[in-house]
C-alpha cells in the first residue's frame, strides 16, 4: 500500500532522493530534497547520461505543483445544485462503481469508456488496460498518446517491424554526419536535447531543420527548410527523387536489406523537383543542397516529431522520411537511422502496455490468438472473455452521450488538448457518469461528476520509458498530503467493488513483476528488468528478456534483434537492427506513399492555414504548469503568431487582438508579428482552454492507419477584433 499520509516530514531531511523530471520524453534526472517547512527543492543530477544535470524551466519548477495550495487534496462529488463538493473517499468510490454498473447493466460493457494518459507509469497504464478489460469488460479504452507518436509508431512498425520511439541512445546523435530533423522544435519542447544538436555541429556535423516557422531550433541549423503546413511528404518524396537521379541510392543495402524498394522508387519518381517546389515553397537548390548534406557523410539520421506526424496522412509522410534513409543505406548502421522524437513522459511505455485500444502489455497485438492466450494466463482469464479492438481516442470523445454513456478519464485533459475541442467538451458534458483521477482540477475534471486526488510523480514509485526506450525508475520522494491516493489505489477500490477482488495490487513493484510476465516474449519485452536493476543502472533498455532458467519457458520468443543464450542477466537493447529488422525475414520494408492534399485546403473562405505547438515555459493542456508562478510570467497566455505581410493586410498591430476561425469555431488572442513564419501561415500554441483555445480551431480528420487527428494544419481566416 502507498503512503498516503500527510506531505510533511517528521524531522527536516536533506538527503536527495534521485529521480526523474515528470514533463517530457526525455524523462530528465534530478535529485529532491525535503528542507524546512516541508517544501521539495529540485537540484541537478549530472550523473544521469541523458540530460547531464542540465534542467529546463519546467524540471527546475517542477515541485511547485506539489504543494497543497496548488491541487486537489479531496475526492469531490457533483451536489444537488450541481457543484462539487469534498466527499469521503468511500463515498467517492461508491458512486463511480455504482455508476459504471449501471450504464453496464442498461447498455452493455461497450457502454463503458476508459481515457489513459501519456503520463501515466508503465504500472499504472498496465493496471488501466486489465483493469477496462477484465473489470469493466469494455473494448472502449485508448490514451492521449495517440494524439502525440501513432503516426509514427505506425510508419516504424510498417517498415521495421517494430516501434520504438528511437532505435539508438540520444548520445549517438553528436557522433553522425547529419541529422534531418522534421517538424520538432526541441529548443523549446525538451530544451536540454539541445546539448546534443549543438555537438552535432561542434564535432563537424550538419544540422538541417524542417519547420515552416524559423523556430529556436530552426536558428540553430545549417540549413532551415520552410515548407507550406502539409506538405512534409512532398518534401520527402522531392528527396528521394533526387537521391535517385544523382545517383546516390545505396544499391548493395537496398538489395540485402531491404524489400519494396521498385514500388516507392517509381512513387518517388512522380515527384520530380520543380513540382516539389510548386507543392512546398521549398526550392529547387534549397532540395539539393539538403540532399547533398544528408548523403555526403558516411552516418546519417532522419528524426521526426509531431509536425509531420500530426496529419491525416501522417503515417505515409513518416514512411517516405524512412524511404529515404532506408535508400541511402541510413537505417540498422551504426550512428544511422530513422527516430521519433516522443513528446510526452511516459508516450512510449504508454503505448506499450495496453491501455491503447488496440494493444496489450509487451506490445502485443490484441488480435493476435497466441497474444491473447498468453496476457490471459498471467491475468487468469479465458482468452475468449477479453475483448476485442476498440474506437481510437478521437473516435472514443466523439462517441460518448451516445455509444458510450460512462467513462473514466485518468491523467488526461481532453477539453483542452483533442481536436475540435468544444465539440469534445459537448461530448463530455452529455455523458451520464464522468468520473476524472487527477492531480488537480483541470479543465475535464471541472466538468465530472466524480474527482478523485491522486498522487503525482515526486509521491509515489514506478517506472517510465523515454524516447530512448530507456526504462528509467522514479522514486517517491514525498509523501502525499491528507486526502491522496494513489492511481494504484483508485483501481483497486473500483475493482474490488465491481466484483474482482484480486488482481489489482497496490504496490508498484508487484504491478511491475506482473508488467514483465506479460510483457515476456513480447515485442516490448521487459521481462528481464526488475526494481533492483533499475535503482543499480542508469536506466535498461528495452528488449530485455529474462535469460531462460527465469522465464520458466527455456527459449525466449522476443520479436527483438537480441535474444537469450544463457542465465547472464540480458543487457538491453541500445540499438535496433544492426543485424537485422524485426519482420519476418529480417528486411526493412520500403512504403510505396505518394503526395495528397490536406485534409483541409485553404479556399476564398478560409485562406490561410493554422498550425498548431508549444511554447518553452508550458506544457501539454497546461493543466499543470500553469499552476506555476515563474512559468505563467514567462508564458502568460495564447498569441497569434503571424507575418508582417499577413499582419499588414489585416490592419493589425503587435499585440492587437486577432480572431482565427476555422469551421470548427473560433478562437481570439494578441497578435505576435514575426519574419519567421510563412506569410501564408499563423501559428497558435495548444496549451491555454477558454476564449484562445487553440484546439477549438483544429480538424479531426483521422489518417486511415494511426487513427492521428490532423492537428497540424487547417484552413482559417484572420479577423481582427474590435471591442
Amino acid at each position: 500500500m502507498q503512503n498516503t499520509g500527510p506531505h510533511r516530514p517528521a524531522a527536516p531531511d536533506t538527503t536527495a532522493t534521485p529521480t526523474h523530471c515528470p514533463y517530457c520524453a526525455l524523462q530528465c534526472g534530478m535529485n529532491l530534497t525535503r528542507v524546512d517547512g516541508g517544501t521539495v527543492e529540485v537540484s541537478e543530477r549530472a550523473d544521469f547520461p541523458v540530460n547531464r544535470g542540465a534542467l529546463c524551466g519546467k524540471g527546475r519548477t517542477a515541485a511547485a505543483v506539489l504543494a497543497p495550495g496548488a491541487r486537489l487534496t479531496s475526492p469531490l462529488v457533483r451536489s444537488g445544485d450541481g457543484a462539487l463538493v469534498p466527499a469521503g473517499w468511500d463515498e467517492a468510490l461508491d458512486r463511480i462503481a455504482g455508476n459504471l454498473e449501471r450504464t453496464r447493466a442498461e447498455y452493455g460493457a461497450d457502454a463503458l469508456g476508459v481515457f489513459g494518459g501519456g503520463g501515466l507509469t508503465n504500472e499504472k497504464a498496465y493496471a488501466l488496460g486489465k483493469f477496462a478489460r477484465v473489470v469493466l469488460g469494455t473494448s472502449q479504452i485508448d490514451y492521449n498518446g495517440r494524439f502525440c507518436m501513432s503516426s509514427a509508431a505506425a510508419a516504424g512498425t510498417r517498415a521495421f517491424g517494430l516501434d520504438r520511439g528511437l532505435p539508438f541512445p540520444l548520445e549517438d546523435i553528436p557522433r553522425t554526419g547529419c541529422v534531418i530533423l522534421v517538424g520538432s522544435n526541441p529548443a523549446e519542447t525538451m530544451p536540454p536535447s539541445l546539448r546534443y544538436f549543438t555537438e552535432l555541429r561542434e564535432n563537424g556535423g550538419t544540422l538541417i531543420v524542417v519547420d515552416p516557422r524559423r523556430t529556436r531550433t530552426a536558428e540553430q541549423a545549417d540549413l532551415h527548410l520552410a515548407p507550406r503546413p502539409g506538405t512534409d511528404l512532398a518534401l520527402a518524396l522531392g528527396m528521394l527523387h533526387l537521391v535517385v537521379a544523382e545517383g546516390r541510392v545505396d544499391e548493395a543495402y537496398v538489395e540485402e536489406r531491404t524489400s519494396g524498394w521498385e514500388e516507392a522508387r517509381a512513387a518517388a519518381m512522380a515527384h520530380w523537383p520543380e513540382y516539389v517546389e510548386r507543392i512546398t515553397g521549398v526550392s529547387v537548390p534549397e532540395l539539393r543542397e539538403a540532399v547533398r548534406l544528408f548523403c555526403t557523410p558516411d552516418a546519417a539520421m532522419v528524426l521526426t516529431a509531431r509536425g509531420p506526424e500530426q496529419q491525416a496522412k501522417g503515417t505515409d509522410t513518416v514512411g517516405a522520411w524512412i524511404n529515404l534513409c532506408l535508400a541511402t543505406g541510413r537505417a540498422g548502421r551504426p550512428l544511422s537511422g530513422y527516430g521519433c522524437l516522443t513528446g510526452q513522459g511516459n508516450g512510449q511505455g504508454g503505448r506499450e502496455h495496453g491501455q491503447k485500444a488496440d494493444q496489450l502489455p509487451g506490445y502485443r497485438r490484441l488480435t493476435d490468438p497466441a497474444a491473447r492466450r498468453h496476457v490471459a494466463e498471467v491475468w487468469g482469464v479465458d482468452p475468449d472473455a477479453l475483448p476485442g479492438p476498440g474506437r481510437s481516442a478521437y473516435e472514443l470523445l466523439d462517441a460518448l452521450g451516445t455509444d458510450v454513456r460512462s467513462l473514466l478519464v485518468m491523467g488526461s485533459n481532453p477539453v483542452v488538448s483533442a481536436p475540435r475541442a468544444a465539440h469534445v467538451e459537448e461530448r463530455l458534458r452529455s455523458l451520464d457518469f464522468l468520473a476524472v483521477c487527477d492531480v488537480v482540477l483541470s479543465e475535464t475534471a471541472e466538468l465530472a461528476d466524480v474527482v478523485l486526488p491522486v498522487t503525482q510523480w515526486a509521491e509515489e514509485t514506478g517506472t517510465t520509458t523515454n524516447l530512448e526506450g530507456r526504462v528509467l525508475l522514479r522514486r517517491r520522494a514525498v509523501t502525499a498530503p491528507d486526502g491522496v491516493r494513489g492511481d494504484l489505489e483508485v483501481l483497486h477500490g473500483l475493482a474490488g467493488r465491481l466484483g474482482v477482488e484480486k488482481g489489482f495490487p497496490t504496490d508498484p513493484e508487484e504491478v511491475f513483476e506482473e508488467l514483465r510476465r506479460a510483457s515476456a516474449g513480447g515485442p516490448a519485452d521487459y521481462s528481464g528488468i526488475d526494481y533492483r536493476r533499475l535503482s543499480e543502472e542508469d536506466g535498461v533498455f528495452w528488449p530485455c528478456p529474462a535469460p531462460p532458467a527465469d522465464t520458466g519457458t527455456g527459449t525466449s520468443t522476443s520479436t527483438s534483434t537480441s535474444t537469450s543464450t544463457s542465465t547472464v542477466p540480458h543487457p538491453g537493447t541500445p540499438r535496433l537492427f544492426l543485424d537485422r529488422f524485426a519482420t519476418d525475414d529480417g528486411r526493412a520494408r520500403f512504403a510505396p506513399v505518394a503526395h495528397r492534399p490536406s485534409a483541409e485546403e485553404p479556399d476564398a473562405e478560409y485562406p490561410v492555414l493554422l498550425t498548431t505547438g508549444r511554447v518553452v515555459a508550458q506544457y501539454q493542456s497546461g493543466a499543470q504548469t500553469r499552476r506555476v508562478a515563474e512559468l505563467n510570467a514567462a508564458a502568460p497566455g495564447p498569441f497569434v503568431e503571424l507575418h508582417p505581410r499577413l499582419a499588414a493586410r489585416l490592419g493589425a498591430a503587435e499585440g492587437d487582438p486577432l480572431a482565427v476561425v476555422s469551421r470548427r469555431g473560433r478562437a481570439v488572442a494578441p497578435a505576435r508579428i514575426t519574419t519567421g513564419i510563412r506569410p501564408d501561415t499563423v501559428f497558435m500554441p495548444f496549451h491555454w482552454p477558454g476564449a484562445g483555445r487553440a484546439n477549438t480551431l483544429t480538424n479531426p480528420a483521422l489518417d486511415p492507419t494511426s487513427r492521428m487527428p490532423e492537428f497540424k494544419v487547417c484552413a482559417v481566416r484572420v479577423e481582427t477584433v474590435t471591442s
